[in-house]
């Protein structure tokens, strides 16, 4: 006889849990695919795990970004959205905002992320991928999170915002205080909020004074030229294309990675593509892994802004609702074998980077960086091997994001294997 099906979800939000979400999310998606619970900070809130339901949560207009949805003390008290972004006056961007403000303001920042501008900046992003590997390539050691997939998305998007090269450590600081500590208003991504809406403050008024060809000056000039665009709203602006954009490619990279080490079948059928210099699978292979591993577990908050009915069950005003992108990117309905790594998938519209008005506007850089980075790894260091036991690798606890705190590997040091460059 079968046994009887559990009645009870999975535990959730535990250290377990972080570790594999993905039997947790099967579970939901057949049993509780639109699920209230209280997540670890006290608030309660809806759980969306289905491929269909999400992509219609995802574009639902009646689902809003905007905290104001919701109670305020849970915002003031940074268990809704980005810890201190309240206190540090940097609540008008991208994530928190509604048409048609969200329409005038990213229809300002995307001129950054076109494909053209985008392929301009390739050669910029291969010379930080290799300077940062020629770091420890002659080591035979790194932790791949630490000393390469942190720093890259930092020191490309400082050179996408016009952060000046002395200041870009400072940023790097700042950033790691947000991935190393918890939230809340006194935790370190709180103080790091602070730090970084001084700084752009300043940076701002120097660019006014100083414009370059970047995405702050940019900023300036349009606010300058009748878009209306006030200092906070760039401010929040270039500190959510940091924030959102940094973290993310870190787990791209790293799950990435972790992943390809551990599916060598896979991974050596990447390898010798590249060996043949050829990219098809390295471009599709990227999307797989943002769809069998994503660095965005949960897409970010939404709330009801009047009674909103996903798959059957009907979600009161006001309360919270966050897409379980993990779960969804894992539903069988949608995608064949869903737990099984294919790099070659060609059917694979993944929910990676959401969908709807507020897709990733980042997504063509963080492509970028993804491809370049796994390509340069895996061509410059090829017996690159994890060097602990996976189990007892770490991953950061959070609501959003899904990340490894470090990735320890070796590999033979570059100077000995004829990689050298």
């Amino acid at each position: 006889m079968p046994e009887p099906l559990e009645s009870s979800p999975p535990p959730l939000f535990t250290w377990e849990f972080a570790a594999d979400p993905y039997p947790a999310y099967a579970w939901l998606r057949e049993h509780a695919p639109v699920h209230r619970t209280t997540l670890p900070s006290g608030v309660e809130a809806w759980l969306v795990t289905r491929y269909a339901d999400a992509r219609q949560a995802l574009a639902d207009a009646r689902l809003s970004k905007n905290p104001a949805h919701h109670s305020e003390q849970a915002h003031r008290t940074g268990r809704v959205g980005i810890p201190g972004e309240r206190q540090a006056d940097l609540m008008t961007h991208l994530l928190n905002i509604d048409p048609p403000d969200h329409t005038r303001l990213r229809r300002l920042v995307s001129k950054a992320f076109t494909p053209r501008r985008v392929a301009e900046f390739e050669p910029r992003v291969q010379q930080l991928t290799d300077r940062l590997i020629d770091g420890f390539a002659q080591r035979g050691s790194a932790d791949l999170i630490h000393e390469f997939a942190f720093p890259l998305p930092i020191y490309a998007i400082c050179d996408l915002l016009g952060v000046p090269a002395e200041d870009q450590d400072d940023f790097r600081d700042w950033a790691g205080m947000m991935i190393r500590h918890g939230g809340g208003p006194r935790g370190g991504v709180a103080r790091a909020v602070k730090k970084m809406r001084g700084y752009l403050a300043e940076l701002i008024h120097r660019k006014r004074a100083d414009p370059g060809d970047d995405l702050i000056s940019g900023l300036i000039r349009a606010s300058d030229h009748g878009e209306h665009l006030s200092e906070n709203e760039a401010a929040a602006m270039a500190f959510i294309l940091l924030f959102a954009g940094f973290e993310t490619t870190v787990n791209l990279i790293g799950n990435g990675m972790f992943t390809l080490m551990r599916q060598p079948a896979e991974r050596d059928r990447l390898q010798e593509s590249l060996r043949r210099g050829e990219r098809a699978l390295l471009t599709t292979g990227v999307e797989e892994l943002l769809r069998y591993d994503g660095p965005v577990e949960l897409a970010t908050w939404r709330f009801a802004t009047r009674p909103v009915t996903i798959g059957g069950v009907e979600i009161p005003v006001g309360d919270p609702v966050l897409v379980v992108l993990a779960g969804a990117d894992r539903d069988p309905n949608r995608f064949e074998h869903p737990d099984v790594l294919d790099l070659a998938r060609s059917d694979n519209p993944h929910l990676g980077f959401g969908h709807g008005i507020h897709y990733c506007i980042g997504a063509p850089l963080a492509r970028l960086e993804g491809q370049a980075a796994l390509a340069t790894l895996l061509t410059r260091l090829p017996d690159l091997a994890l060097a602990a036991d996976p189990a007892e690798l770490r991953w950061r606890g959070g609501l959003i994001m899904r990340g490894l705190r470090e990735l320890p590997v070796s590999f033979t040091p570059e100077k000995e294997n004829g990689q050298a460059r």
